[in-house]
């Protein structure tokens, strides 16, 4: 029987696909944006900065206006949000790039769903996972690795490289831990104006180090214009407010099990844009992240289902 819990429900998946779709799609215009000479930090800033902009022009209009969370404890909670899903995640993620293979970084990365749901499961007894839960975190994680290892079983350790890459797991799935809370009492339009504004924010440190920023006459060529646009108002603001909203409607552990899919969205762009070839591995891993994901929705407890 169709109610409307159920077709929100699924509405929610259809929407859940389409920002991982986005976000899986970010490293072909991410690889622009660095070509054309901006470092990790100036592309994450800017698109941040375009994403604050657009998000304050829609709160202008919007009445009651509220600033500032009821109380310091949630105003904490909102720059830990900023911090775990902003400034620090995007800077050990993409810096981690510098010290380590791009295998490993996606390998390590990629694994934010199941570290996420351990976390959860821990400090939120009533989200407990089931077995069947576990074994379809564990299928998934599996086809995560056989289609970024594509074939390939050979990794190169970096102890600098690779703590970054697991500090930016980390940092997803504490995000991922504090927007049950979050969402208990804040829609996502404030929750991401706040994770926007306390993402720029606490770069601040980060830009005292390293002030420099690109030149205009980059910054005015259109390939770059459309590219920053594009990561700010559609994979930042919009993903971002569409992300939260699926955390609350999903639940945050079944919500992170769609990021398994983002290695899935990426070789597929660069297979339709980059001729990049589709091998057999890569079947073999995105059915396996399929199972799993099915399996992870199995037996879900009602605490972390969508509330009517």
């Amino acid at each position: 029987m169709t109610t409307p819990e159920n077709i929100r429900r699924i509405f929610s998946h259809f929407i859940a696909l389409f920002v991982v779709t986005v976000w899986g799609s970010t490293f072909v215009f991410t690889k622009i944006l660095l070509l054309h000479g901006l470092t990790a930090a100036q592309v994450f800033i800017l698109r941040f900065i375009i994403a604050y902009a657009l998000m304050w022009v829609f709160f202008t209009t919007r009445k009651p206006r509220r600033l500032f969370a009821s109380s310091l404890k949630d105003e904490l909670l909102m720059l830990a949000l900023g911090i775990t899903g902003g400034s620090l995640y995007f800077l050990t993620e993409n810096t981690a790039l510098n010290y380590t293979a791009t295998t490993n970084t996606s390998l390590i990365v990629c694994q934010c769903p199941l570290f996420a749901a351990l976390l959860i499961a821990f400090f939120h007894k009533s989200e407990r996972l089931r077995p069947v839960q576990i074994a379809g975190s564990l299928i998934a994680a599996a086809g995560v690795v056989v289609v970024v290892l594509n074939g390939h079983f050979v990794l190169h350790l970096s102890p600098l490289g690779d703590a970054l890459a697991l500090t930016a797991c980390l940092c997803w799935a504490v995000y991922s831990l504090l927007i049950i809370s979050a969402n208990k009492r804040y829609d996502a339009v404030f929750i991401t104006r706040k994770v926007f504004f306390y993402g720029l924010l606490s770069m601040i440190p980060y830009l005292i180090v390293y002030p420099e920023m690109p030149p205009m006459n980059i910054l005015l060529k259109p390939e770059i214009i459309w590219n920053l646009i594009f990561l700010g108002a559609v994979a930042s603001l919009l993903c971002f407010l569409a992300w939260n909203w699926i955390m609350k409607q999903l639940g945050a552990i079944y919500a992170s099990n769609y990021l398994y899919l983002n290695p899935v969205v990426t070789i597929l762009f660069a297979w339709a844009l980059l001729s990049e070839q589709i091998t057999f591995y890569f079947l073999i891993g995105t059915a396996l992240i399929l199972i799993g994901m099915f399996l992870a929705d199995r037996k879900i407890p009602k605490s972390d289902r969508a509330q009517p």
